[in-house]
């Protein structure tokens, strides 16, 4: 008999916190399909959780049912999350989803239950373990690539951006391949100050830190890129996917 594929938790959005939404609409939870779709061909059970952050007691009995956690991209982060002012240049926040996702992310770590974040996921993971971001690159690390390819800016969400360098001696670099990558890039915040444990695995050639991950503690992986929007096996994406959910099906 085939083993049970494993169900992977993917965290949603509220729907009112992005760009032009009109807030007079009912409070929504979504996400975009993309998470789900490359989770399912990698052999896991996507399913998506609620930003039940009134309501810890039901979100754990959620999380406790998970074999795996993907906290996927989205909106700013509240810098009072990582005890720092607003910056003038803060985009819009979700606080619901800031609660949901750090609650969540340190459940994982505790429990060494397989973890993946991408772009936004990566900071949950770095401000869940204590770091802070630079919440706006361009203008706090003047010296820095351009990293904002925002689509509303014109460019496609699977726009080959920029290089990253990828580790060797590490899960990114055992489902990527080290060395250089192009990688594609919608963010204007990045990791400033790294959690604790974090080690960097990857990072743009201005230095900014593009992935992390927990040495020797299960599954604990972030990316600050969007893998979702390429093919398996393609150089940004190798087999991360597979391997997250080899590691959620054990």
């Amino acid at each position: 008999m085939a083993s049970r594929r494993p169900l992977i938790g993917v965290t949603t959005q509220t729907l009112q916190a992005i760009d032009g939404i009109p807030a007079e609409l009912p409070t929504s939870w979504v996400m975009n399909q993309r998470y789900v779709h490359a989770l399912a061909a990698a052999g896991g059970v996507p399913v998506l959780i609620p930003l039940l952050a009134d309501d810890i007691a039901t979100l754990r009995e959620i999380y406790d049912r998970l074999d795996g956690v993907l906290v996927p991209g989205g909106v700013d982060i509240d810098p009072a999350v990582y005890r720092e002012p607003r910056h003038e240049l803060l985009g819009r926040l979700d606080p619901a989803r800031d609660t949901t996702e750090v609650t969540i992310t340190r459940w994982a770590l505790e429990d060494e239950k397989p973890f993946l974040g991408l772009c936004r996921g990566l900071q949950v993971l770095s401000v869940a373990l204590g770091g802070t971001l630079w919440q706006d690159i361009t203008q706090e690390r003047p010296d820095s690539a351009k990293h904002d390819y925002f689509p509303n800016r014109g460019f496609s969400r699977d726009h080959l951006a920029h290089n990253v360098e990828v580790t060797g001696d590490s899960r990114l670099g055992d489902a990527l391949g080290a060395g250089t990558i192009a990688v594609n890039s919608m963010h204007h915040q990045g990791i400033r100050d790294l959690g604790a444990g974090l080690v960097p695995t990857a990072r743009a050639s201005d230095g900014l830190i593009e992935g992390a991950e927990l040495k020797g503690r299960g599954f604990a992986v972030g990316v600050q890129w969007h893998p979702e929007m390429f093919a398996s096996g393609e150089p940004s994406v190798g087999k991360l996917f597979e391997d997250f959910v080899e590691a959620a099906r054990g």
